[in-house]
């Protein structure tokens, strides 16, 4: 087993550092831009009849299509940044999902305008205008909830005594990341592939936030080996019950989505400060 544990350290640990080099941070931002760019031109080109048949029948035709596809790929940037989070801290792990849940409820705001004319003007569907004001406010609410967790003192919890504990620990959650990588690879070469057969029905993101259910399920078990105590697993398991109310906030009509991604980064609120509390009760306290 240790051999496995120094395998997954030595993959994981040069891939992190790659990923946070901020030479690659440039890169990809540039990339981003290029691509938004192209985007942009492609769909102007299809609207004049400018682009090949085979190319055309996979651009979109309205240009803030374009800003969905932006939008998209920060998002995949951001769930590799919380893939990578996953063996620092259950909290962090968890501010990490209600940033890029903010950051798609402001992408669904953007591609409600596709429902709108070019160039954008009022008219008497106001459904669109609905939905795009009850995004931005979830994902503002979700912004300033997110201040305000973060500057929340992160959870305590008991160290193993062990240096081979504390080692097997963060090599076992290394092992997890790895797996996640590995999967989210998968989901992006099946999306593209359902695109490209114009098979829409396949969501990226909610088909990730179902795996990671489970990922931090697993995450509860193994650290009830390490950390075991009720108020640790309460913590966890309610950090896990809140990525659960994301998912299905993910799947839910407008306005539910909005209603339990919100209720959501509030329960993770409620439950750090809960057990900051809990946590600076002495045990021999505790049952007095």
């Amino acid at each position: 087993m240790q051999s496995i544990y120094e395998l997954a350290t030595n993959i994981f640990e040069p891939l992190k550092r790659f990923w946070e080099t901020p030479r690659t941070e440039r890169a990809i931002s540039g990339a981003l831009v290029v691509i938004f760019l192209m985007a942009l031109a492609g769909i102007e080109l299809k609207r004049r009849g400018m682009l090949p048949g085979p190319i055309a029948v996979h651009t979109p035709d309205h240009h803030f299509d374009a800003v969905g596809v932006a939008f998209s790929l920060v998002l995949i940037l951001e769930v590799i940044g919380l893939i990578f989070a996953l063996p620092c801290s259950f909290s962090k792990a968890m501010g990490k999902q209600f940033e890029i849940l903010s950051l798609i409820f402001l992408r669904n705001a953007f591609k409600e305008l596709v429902h709108l004319p070019e160039p954008i003007r009022m008219t008497t569907e106001w459904t669109p205008l609905l939905h795009i004001v009850a995004y931005g406010v979830a994902a503002l609410i979700i912004f300033g909830l997110l201040g305000v967790y973060s500057r929340m003192p992160a959870p305590k919890h008991r160290v193993p005594q062990s240096a081979s504990d504390r080692y097997a620990f963060i090599a076992s959650k290394k092992i997890l990341t790895l797996t996640l990588l590995a999967a989210f690879a998968w989901l992006g070469v099946e999306a593209v592939v359902r695109h490209i057969s114009h098979d829409h029905e396949f969501d990226f993101f909610d088909t990730f936030y179902t795996i990671l259910v489970f990922a931090d399920i697993l995450l509860v078990l193994l650290a009830q080996r390490f950390f075991p105590g009720y108020l640790a697993v309460f913590r966890n398991s309610g950090y896990a019950l809140a990525t659960l109310c994301i998912r299905l906030a993910l799947a839910a009509p407008p306005y539910y989505n909005v209603a339990l991604g919100t209720g959501a980064a509030v329960y993770a609120i409620a439950l750090t400060w809960t057990f900051n509390r809990l946590a600076q009760i002495p045990e021999t306290d505790a049952h007095t």
